[in-house]
């Protein structure tokens, strides 16, 4: 055993030493990104490992670990795509030509279906301490602290033009506004799974906007 994963090390020390920066070796690293993240969906992160990713993907589970060190390092990455989608999406509605109400209720939306699509991906990171991961993991904590920045920022803007242009009621930070509405939709993971849900993910979203913009307008 010991022999074995000094030779899956030293297939992973030399493709990170010849093939990290090669479009094809990444490309590989993003599917089975994309094939984990159905695992996590289906089996939850507890549930997961390396060989249910591997029989997914019909490879030998050293084939994974020529990319992929750990569950923890193709769960990161996972998150972090997924995160690092929905910053974008969220920048594009801030910066549209969209009244400042129908920016946010598009945001709530577009983040709810996010939830769903990825579940439990997301709600799982939601619960992580990003203070109290491992060594290993704190580059990645960074990341997705600067992600959940630029995130609230889209938000806090949002909040922000509505004060600015009339279309909301001043009613107190900017800031703290936004940290509402995105906690409100976060607290779902506590009572929200999609498959036993009455109502679907979107309409929920509307929901929640209906009860938010009616109390800002």
């Amino acid at each position: 055993m010991k022999a074995k994963s000094s030779n899956i090390s030293k297939r992973r020390a030399a493709a990170k030493a010849k093939d990290t920066s090669s479009k094809i070796y990444q490309r590989r690293r993003a599917e089975i990104a994309v094939e984990a993240a159905r695992v996590f969906n289906k089996k939850g992160f507890q549930g997961t490992t390396i060989s249910a990713v591997a029989e997914e993907l019909q490879i030998d589970r050293a084939s994974i670990y020529y990319y992929i060190s750990s569950k923890e390092e193709l769960f990161d990455e996972v998150i972090r795509e997924a995160s690092e989608e929905n910053v974008a999406k969220a920048q594009r509605i801030q910066k549209s030509d969209a009244r400042a109400s129908e920016k946010l209720r598009t945001l709530m939306v577009e983040l709810m279906a996010s939830y769903a699509a990825t579940y439990p991906l997301l709600y799982i990171y939601i619960r992580e301490d990003l203070t109290q991961v491992s060594d290993t993991r704190s580059k990645w904590a960074s990341q997705m602290r600067k992600i959940n920045r630029d995130y609230d920022n889209a938000v806090t803007a949002i909040i922000e033009e509505g004060y600015k242009d009339g279309s909301f009621k001043d009613i107190g930070s900017p800031r703290l506004v936004a940290y509402g509405i995105l906690g409100m939709l976060n607290w779902t993971n506590r009572w929200f799974t999609p498959s036993k849900a009455k109502v679907p993910p979107r309409e929920l979203g509307e929901m929640f906007a209906n009860l938010v913009i009616s109390g800002l307008e």
